[in-house]
């Protein structure tokens, strides 16, 4: 009987801390590691995924719904996008007015369909608490949340640790993105630790600061896969923390 994959939610509290970076360099490291990847980008206003891959998209999350709401629905891999033989994208709505009529009961169903056919499933999301993050949250295995060195990235993350904790996720993991603001440093480890409340699992720090990411982007690479050399303990950090993620946890992170 084939394992059904791991459901792993990559979100912020605010924009602008790495999520949709961190999230394809979690792809790469799988990828390289044979797994094979579907990223769902339910960033639904932004389809950074898509324009992050320069991906050509024909099939969307919501022509997926569509399909489902008319019982026109084939197999989920009609649906995605390929960017290479392992990885594979479920794109956003091409245009934010087609939000709204992305139909919230057919959520768990798609995330379902994606365990059922990979062996990871990344889930990209927007900083804003709404209610289809609250059903995505929901159904993953694990949340990864990205914050930064920031006053008010650190309140907002405090306030979803909290409401996490109502929720009673088991299992959500803070990474400290170091290297998107080279001259915020407002808060020691210390410090940060403090005020969540809550453990930091992981820290990327300056030196992943990358002077040439717009030239990636522009080309449609992740770095994990056509920049980081393999045996670079940077990469090996990246890959460590992938790793990690694939690995349950208890509700106080142990």
């Amino acid at each position: 009987m084939k394992e059904i994959g791991k459901v792993i939610t990559v979100t912020s509290r605010k924009g602008g801390v790495g999520k949709t970076t961190t999230l394809l360099n979690l792809a790469g490291i799988y990828n390289n590691l044979g797994k094979k990847v579907v990223i769902l980008d339910f960033d639904l206003y932004t389809n950074s995924i898509a324009i992050s891959l320069n991906l050509n998209i024909n099939k969307t999350i919501l022509t997926l719904i569509t399909d489902i709401s008319n019982n026109k629905f084939t197999v989920f891999q009609d649906y995605v996008s390929s960017y290479n033989e392992n990885i594979d994208v479920l794109a956003s709505v091409k245009d934010p007015r087609q939000v709204n009529l992305i139909n919230l009961k057919y959520i768990e169903q798609i995330i379902n369909l994606a365990r059922f056919n990979y062996d990871v499933v990344l889930i990209d999301t927007s900083h804003i608490f709404i209610d289809l993050n609250v059903l995505i949250y929901d159904n993953s295995n694990t949340i990864l949340n990205i914050i930064s060195n920031d006053p008010i990235d650190l309140t907002n993350t405090k306030s979803f640790i909290n409401i996490v904790s109502d929720i009673n996720f088991p299992d959500l993991r803070i990474l400290l993105n170091e290297s998107i603001n080279l001259e915020d440093k407002y808060f020691s480890l210390y410090d940060i630790g403090e005020f969540l409340e809550y453990p930091l699992r992981y820290k990327l720090g300056k030196n992943y600061f990358i002077k040439v990411i717009d030239k990636y982007v522009m080309e449609g690479k992740i770095l994990t896969i056509a920049y980081f050399n393999k045996e670079s303990k940077e990469y090996k950090k990246l890959e460590n923390i992938a790793l990690d993620l694939l690995l349950e946890r208890s509700k106080d992170g142990k």
